[in-house]
């Protein structure tokens, strides 16, 4: 990490710091992200706009240097209705954002003392009704009246005037996107920490998107137009991961489903603020396993990934029986473990050529039932590729050991990798990590898919029928450690010291005790016949 991410990184974690002494962690990572984003956009307009004014000769590169300069120049040419037109055309962005609401304009007001919220929520409406299908809705968590941002109209107008200022001395625009998209996710992987449990709606940890993304997009990182497909995205953390590892980052094309409205637009957020082009992001808010998506375009993807809820209820109704995504099983999972649901969605959508990662408890591995005859199916139509055990403790919504579960479709052979990970952490606070070491040891014997002693094993299909089709990883890598063969004659000199120590002891304890004396007969008799037990 270079000097200037990591001064960024500070800046934007310090604008967060002004409501943290007022609220949660949950509501103020609403307000934080959304005003770093709004003034995200705001600066990439000025920006556009300076730009477009140079390159046309109507102002001169010294004129537009500073944030102020390129303000007070874009409010000339935007309200003059000679030049308006053409200069958000040549701007060519995918919304709008009016000179008198710009960050740089409400800073102004902030110093003049004549800020008013009722501005700034009227510029946050504006923008989202700029381009309905990018930013409809994207800042309906951003509850400028809120009483948890003061009890008053003006004590809400200090804190959000706070937050603005904290944020003035940066101009988000001059950072590449991978630097801010990396600070951004910087913040949402700290909100994460602060929130706990709650954490596991939104957001997978770091190390464990890394291993995941490496995983399904191995072998594929010279592909053009690579699609990858997360139907629990959560804020997009772990689909934006696949840019690290596909050498043509600007085909990726992003498909995204999230249940959580507000969840669903920190995704959008963090798509945008990364640099995604609005026409390479498919993100939709919606239940995943209620109805199926998508079904009207590109439906199969090069990769699915996935950290759902762990064995969340869902309605597991008859008539999904008649669902292509499950019909092909006969039974549908139980009603109180979705883990399976979520498993043959992601892989109904899976590419014969792509794979698929999707972190799961240990349950899958070996529960009875419609989930056994479910893992019986895939196993034996060879879709089941490996399972690789996780440590305990690396996330923030559970502390139990999770799996990840690859799929593949179209490949020869019915055997399975097992990896035991379980002791590949480093000792974390609150969580355990996966360091660089621990993610490139997992992946090698991924790749390698050989066994090793104690780590990992390729276990043949009739090994695993003989199993009765259960995956728990023991039945497959034993790490037991035979305890150390004790050496007798040692252990009876150390006895002997042991004996001796202890006679020494008592009898110092003894002569301490022969010399107090008391007045007190009962007490007297009492420490005689405590000695007479010693002697």
């Amino acid at each position: 990490m270079n000097t200037e991410e990591k001064k960024l990184e500070q800046i934007l974690w310090d604008s967060a710091n002004v409501m943290r002494q007022t609220m949660g962690a949950a509501d103020y990572m609403d307000y934080a992200l959304g005003l770093i984003f709004y003034k995200h956009l705001s600066d990439k307009t000025l920006e556009a706009a300076a730009r477009v004014l140079v390159d046309a000769g109507m102002l001169e590169e010294s004129e537009v240097t500073s944030e102020e300069q390129r303000q007070e120049a874009y409010a000339k040419y935007y309200n003059d209705p000679d030049t308006r037109e053409d200069l958000k055309t040549g701007m060519s962005l995918d919304y709008t954002i009016k000179p008198e609401f710009t960050f740089t304009a409400f800073l102004k007001d902030i110093a003049g003392d004549t800020f008013h919220l009722g501005d700034l929520e009227q510029a946050l409406r504006d923008l989202e009704q700029s381009n309905a299908d990018l930013l409809e809705n994207l800042f309906h968590d951003v509850d400028l009246h809120s009483k948890k941002l003061g009890p008053t109209e003006q004590k809400q107008n200090d804190m959000i005037a706070g937050v603005m200022k904290a944020l003035a001395p940066l101009n988000l625009d001059s950072h590449s996107e991978d630097v801010l998209g990396d600070a951004y996710e910087y913040l949402i992987s700290n909100f994460a920490s602060d929130m706990g449990k709650k954490a596991g709606e939104f957001y997978t940890p770091q190390s464990v998107s890394t291993l995941l993304t490496h995983i399904v997009t191995s072998g594929q990182e010279e592909k053009r137009g690579f699609s990858a497909y997360d139907p629990a995205m959560g804020s997009g953390s772990l689909l934006l991961n696949v840019r690290k590892y596909i050498q043509d980052t600007d085909s990726i094309q992003y498909y995204g489903q999230e249940i959580k409205t507000s969840t669903y637009n920190l995704a959008k957020m963090n798509m945008i603020i990364h640099g995604v082009s609005s026409t390479n992001q498919h993100l939709r808010n919606a239940d995943t396993l209620d109805k199926d998506w998508p079904s009207d375009e590109i439906t199969n993807f090069d990769a699915v990934m996935m950290n759902p809820p762990y064995s969340q209820k869902w309605s597991a109704d008859k008539g999904f029986l008649k669902d292509p995504r499950f019909s092909d099983y006969g039974v549908l999972p139980p009603k109180s473990k979705a883990d399976y649901a979520f498993l043959l969605h992601g892989l109904y959508h899976l590419k014969s050529t792509g794979t698929m990662g999707i972190v799961l408890p240990h349950g899958v591995l070996f529960r009875g039932a419609a989930e056994g005859k479910i893992r019986q199916k895939l196993l034996e139509k060879g879709y089941i590729y490996a399972i690789i055990g996780l440590p305990a403790g690396i996330f923030y919504s559970t502390g139990i050991p999770t799996i990840i579960m690859v799929l593949k479709k179209d490949r020869p052979g019915r055997d399975v990798l097992f990896i035991d990970g379980s002791k590949e952490f480093v000792k974390g606070k609150p969580q355990n990590l996966l360091s660089k070491a621990n993610i490139d040891r997992l992946f090698n014997a991924y790749k390698n898919r050989k066994d090793e002693d104690k780590f990992c094993h390729v276990a043949s299909f009739d090994e695993i029928r003989e199993n009765d089709f259960n995956l728990n990883i023991p039945r497959y890598v034993d790490t037991f450690e035979p305890e150390p063969d004790v050496d007798l004659g040692v252990l009876n000199r150390e006895m002997t010291e042991t004996n001796q120590q202890i006679e020494t002891n008592e009898k110092e304890l003894l002569s301490m005790l022969q010399e107090l004396t008391t007045t007190d007969t009962k007490k007297a008799k009492d420490l005689q016949d405590f000695l007479h037990l010693l002697e």
